[in-house]
């Protein structure tokens, strides 16, 4: 696998955790399970995100990246990349990384950077990358051109301008809309659609452009929506994708009024030079001083914001360059379509074909400092343009030594797209290539699909002839508790460091692997941290446990248990132990393998806290302390250690840290519990031991509830008396001991009814009914007192409660908090009032 690579940005967020948890859950499991497993970590130059960190540090200096210079400015870059990387890497490790450091990458090193040259020049050479004029989004503040993918839209409130244009050597006019009037200076045609009746006399006809006094035509074509608007279209080619589109159709000149800074160009005529927001105002005003502003009305609609700075973006001609998608995206879609690939949960498999299928050319170039310098070379002498692996000492057409470098840079998302194999070695034949290419499975956010994915995948086949994973786990976004996605603008980031502190990286990757629900996003919760950080308190407290209590020096081998299992000789606690155990293991390895983290730790939670310790540790205590006799306690020895080390290693994926060091502790064999086999199931079950400790459980819990409801000292033993049904008459006595322990009972007796008796208090169980003998224990006549005052209370309040709720008037003016708060509260002192009853009832 490879590490998904962060950005050199700064630092990680709860989401890189989650991420880098679910890598580290697959990569210790297969590596205990007999798997050659190389995860490969690397950092991402991340070129417009990086560049505005840098830019923003130099403004609070009161510089701008021009006044460095290009040269002194990526050295500043640099200088940045070496600090936050190293921030980086260190919160991967202090998350327990088990990662091969020895190959760390960067995309920007040196053997990346060749990759990237030489994909490049072979797709230009084979005609899929081409240089040329064409619109794009530009980021005015990034002062570069950005893909569709990095453009948010947004809704936003404002306004649609009705414009008359004069028809010529007519008395009518045309009325457009439009929601930008400054763009109408550009204008260099009108369009109809072809089958509008209404403007049938116009085909043909010529416009005269208010404000620039240019004549322009009236063209038909089917991309009029007759529907909007008044159903004429103004076409700006220079500053709309669709324009441009019908600007090519119908071979309409290109007018670009507005420039990269977002002001006016000269082909504005008056108002070169304005703000384009500005140049809206004045444009609308000299309308409507002119009599050609129709009408304003309110309109609501998208607006594209970059994705890095937010800056509304402007779609703009310029020369850049494009990689032709569609013959990549080709294969990469019949990839998947025929299984090469899998996405987990299945469903974003559709969302994958839906953009490959409607894909458009990728333009890759970006007007930055930071990145990979397109590798290009122009002669000014003869014009001609050189696409070259190397750089060239003089122009291939004329000698002339003098070439001007490409001063673009490659998009981040194009060397990141050859990160499954550029990281190990490509384009030579490298050892690891053989070996690891294609990687297992990526595991990453559904955000990135279109960005990474695809990209990777249209890549890697293309230069390696295979797809570059066999498998893409799709996992979701961190969110707040209450939902909403972590954003520094709203000041709910939280640092996995901070939270490491607090609670232990153990507790942060195991809630995060317990709320990694496939398909779902995951709101974050503090308390459900403090809850894990508990669970790993138990792990240690069971393990310091055992240790105290163990004699034996030596590790338990499978045989020394299988003996045991063999000869018939282990008690009911340590077969059903050791069938939960099977269970478990198999449970948790299939859930692994369908990537249903969420799943695999639930089952190690409740069988490690509520079975093995709440229950098998309970169940071994006399034994363990030697009370049962040395036979016994070799016995419990020998099971509790193999069932407690075979948990450390199932847990050992998730909660590395604590089961190490535990792990450590014990008798072992081997320098490390990750380079121990991951459980297998040994064929030790016994479906009888899983119902009868079922029905033991059952008792012991039914009895304690019984006490605890009626406020029976724990301290104090009852008896208890048991109609005890025929199946389960032999599991009572010979259980007994655990019965009398576990239940705090001083006998049990097995009767064939239950005599009335004022001091009997009364339960059921999967055994049968039983009553728990207490007059020794509690004062009943005192209870009857506490419990008849306790239901003089509510009956007090529940006729003020019943008033409200059937006040119609109060009903009608409350707030509906108010009323849903009042009526909770009748349907809780109901409940409190039905179960005080049964707890009186039960004294009788």
């Amino acid at each position: 696998m490879v590490l998904p690579p962060p950005n050199v940005t700064g630092s990680l967020h709860m989401g890189h955790a989650l991420n880098i948890t679910l890598h580290d859950v697959l990569v210790r499991w297969k590596r205990m399970s007999g798997c050659d497993v190389l995860w490969l970590p690397g950092t991402d130059h991340a070129g417009i995100a990086t560049q505005n960190v840098v830019e923003r540090r130099l403004a609070a200096q009161k510089l701008h990246r021009t006044d460095l210079g290009r040269e002194k400015f990526e050295a500043t870059v640099w200088e940045w990349k070496e600090l936050a990387e190293n921030n980086i890497l260190t919160q991967i490790r202090r998350l327990g990384c088990s990662c091969d450091w020895s190959r760390q990458r960067f995309t920007l090193d040196e053997g990346l950077s060749r990759a990237v040259r030489e994909v490049f020049v072979k797709l230009y050479e084979d005609g899929l990358i081409y240089h040329g004029s064409y619109l794009v989004n530009w980021c005015p503040r990034c002062s570069t051109a950005i893909s569709d993918l990095e453009v948010n839209y947004e809704p936003q409130e404002s306004k649609l301008w009705y414009l008359r244009y004069p028809v010529k050597h007519a008395s009518e006019h045309v009325v457009v809309a439009t929601t930008r009037p400054e763009t109408m200076l550009g204008d260099t045609a009108v369009a109809v659609h072809p089958e509008d009746e209404r403007y049938r006399h116009l085909h043909g006809r010529s416009i005269t452009l208010p404000l620039m006094n240019r004549e322009i035509p009236v063209i038909t074509d089917r991309f009029v929506d007759m529907e909007f608007g008044s159903g004429v279209v103004k076409v700006t080619p220079g500053h709309d994708p669709n324009d441009f589109e019908a600007g090519r159709r119908h071979d309409l000149p290109i007018v670009k009024v507005i420039g990269e800074d977002a002001r006016m160009t000269e082909q504005a005529g008056v108002y070169a030079g304005l703000d384009r927001y500005e140049a809206r105002k004045r444009v609308v005003h000299d309308l409507e001083a002119l009599g050609l502003l129709e009408k304003t009305v309110p309109h609501s609609h998208n607006i594209g914001h970059c994705q890095r700075c937010d800056t509304v973006i402007e779609p703009l001609v310029s020369k850049q360059w494009f990689v032709k998608v569609k013959p990549l995206a080709e294969p990469a879609i019949k990839a998947v379509q025929e299984g090469r690939t899998s996405f987990t949960p299945d469903n974003y498999a559709r969302v994958y074909f839906e953009w490959m299928n409607n894909i458009h050319d990728w333009c890759i170039s970006r007007q930055l400092w930071w990145g990979h310098r397109i590798p290009a070379w122009h002669c000014d002498k003869c014009g001609k343009m050189m696409v070259l692996r190397e750089e060239p000492k003089s122009c291939q057409m004329c000698g002339n030594a003098e070439l001007r470098r490409e001063s673009d840079v490659l998009d981040t998302w194009f060397s990141s797209a050859l990160w499954p194999f550029s990281t190990m070695g490509w384009p030579e034949k490298t050892p690891e290539l053989e070996a690891y290419y294609p990687t297992s499975v990526l595991v990453t956010g559904f955000d990135i699909i279109f960005f990474w994915v695809a990209r990777m995948m249209m890549m890697g086949l293309r230069f390696m002839g295979d797809v570059p994973f066999r498998s893409v786990y799709i996992n979701g976004l961190v969110r707040d508790e209450r939902g909403q996605k972590m954003s520094k603008s709203r000041g709910n980031i939280i640092d996995p460091l901070q939270i490491i502190d607090e609670y232990g990286t153990d507790a942060v990757r195991f809630t995060l692997a317990v709320m990694a629900v496939p398909g779902t996003d995951i709101p974050f919760s503090i308390s459900r941290m403090a809850g894990y950080r508990a669970f790993c308190n138990k792990i240690w407290n069971a393990g310091r446990f055992l240790l105290m209590n163990l004699q034996r020096e030596t590790t338990v081998a499978d045989e020394e248990i299988d003996r045991l299992w063999a000869a018939g000789q282990l008690e009911l606690q340590h077969r059903w132990i050791l069938t939960r155990l099977e269970q478990v293991i198999a449970g948790t390895v299939d859930n692994l393998d369908k990537y249903r983290f969420h799943e695999a730790s639930n089952e190690l939670y409740h069988f490690f806290w509520h079975e093995f310790c709440d229950w098998y540790i309970e169940l071994i205590k006399e034994a363990l302390t030697g009370g049962a006799g040395q036979a016994a306690k070799d016995r419990a020895e020998a099971v509790a250690v193999y069932a407690f080390e075979s948990a450390l290693r199932l847990l050992h994926p998730f909660v590395p840290f604590i089961t190490e060091e535990l792990w450590q502790l014990f008798p072992h064999e081997g320098e490390t519990i990750m380079l121990r086999p991951y459980p297998k199931p040994a064929g030790m079950t016994d479906d009888a031991s899983l119902e009868s400790m079922d029905r033991l459980q059952d008792l012991i819990t039914a009895a304690r509830t019984v006490r605890a409801s009626n406020n029976v000292n724990p301290r104090e033993k009852a008896i208890l008396q048991l109609v005890c049904r025929p199946e389960a008459c032999q599991l009572v006595t010979a259980e007994r001991q655990k019965l009398e322990s576990l239940a705090q009972l001083k006998d049990i007796q097995l009767v064939d009814s239950l005599p009335a008796a004022s001091s009997k208090l009364h339960g059921v169980s999967k055994s049968g009914e039983f009553a728990l003998l207490v007059e020794q224990v509690v004062d009943v006549a005192a209870e009857r007192q506490r419990l008849e005052r306790q239901m003089l209370k509510l009956k007090e309040d529940l006729p003020r409660l019943q008033e409200k709720l059937r006040n119609d008037a109060f009903l009608s003016k409350a707030p509906a908090a108010v009323v849903e708060s009042i009526r909770s509260r009748h349907d809780e002192a109901t409940d409190q009032l039905r179960l005080l009853q049964e707890k009186l009832d039960g004294l009788s």
